[in-house]
């Protein structure tokens, strides 16, 4: 028997317990920081575009800072938050989100939504990533040009909540995938340049002068 299983026959014989967000998470809107308000250093924050491009599912620094004049008037996530894109281009994305480890507050742009919880953000965050709630999401996307959920909408999603315990394992398991996932695809690309470089070097060659 797994650790896993072990923890669930000992914490949740029979069964885990779904529950809607706002049962276990208040939800705000971000702020309302722009690109241009960006600076060298300063006070980390998270833009909702970089959800997309730049940030993995967890994030303990950021990329870009603002001024502690302009912090002031933002919208913060804390340690242990996650902060979600609520609008996109298309459904797949729409919803990607990040959880914030970082050891401060972070300011966080419009567009997106802050889910302040007690549960583990790692948990969360993978549970927002899976099939299972794109198929919640889909329910609640309108628009057509930009999809959005809206954070208010979000206070319905079902979600399994396990005891922390439970939670913690199945975090440290998926970690594990995930490193390996990581090193897969180093490999991969690695190989994949190999490859091109001898093809194009024995593909080539002097050409024959009559």
């Amino acid at each position: 028997m797994s650790r896993l299983e072990e923890l669930l026959q000992e914490l949740c014989p029979d069964g885990v317990e779904y529950k809607k967000l706002e049962e276990i998470a208040t939800i705000s809107r971000g702020g309302s920081l722009q690109k241009k308000d960006f600076c060298p250093d300063g006070v980390p924050c998270i833009h909702y575009g970089q959800i997309y491009t730049r940030y993995g599912l967890f994030a303990d620094k950021t990329f870009t800072f603002i001024s502690e004049d302009c912090a002031k008037k933002q919208k913060l996530a804390l340690p242990n938050d996650i902060v979600m894109a609520v609008t996109s281009e298309n459904i797949e994305d729409v919803c990607k989100c990040v959880a914030w480890l970082g050891d401060r507050a972070v300011a966080v742009s419009g567009h997106t939504a802050i889910i302040h919880h007690n549960q583990n953000a790692k948990y969360l965050a993978y549970y927002f990533h899976t099939q299972m709630f794109a198929a919640q999401k889909r329910k609640l996307v309108h628009g057509t040009k930009v999809m959005e959920v809206t954070p208010d909408t979000l206070k319905a999603v079902a979600i399994p909540v396990p005891p922390l315990p439970v939670q913690r394992e199945i975090v440290r398991i998926l970690d594990i995938f995930t490193e390996l996932t990581a090193e897969l695809t180093a490999e991969l690309t690695a190989r994949k340049q190999q490859f091109e470089y001898y093809r194009d070097k024995l593909l080539s060659f002097k050409e024959k002068v009559n």
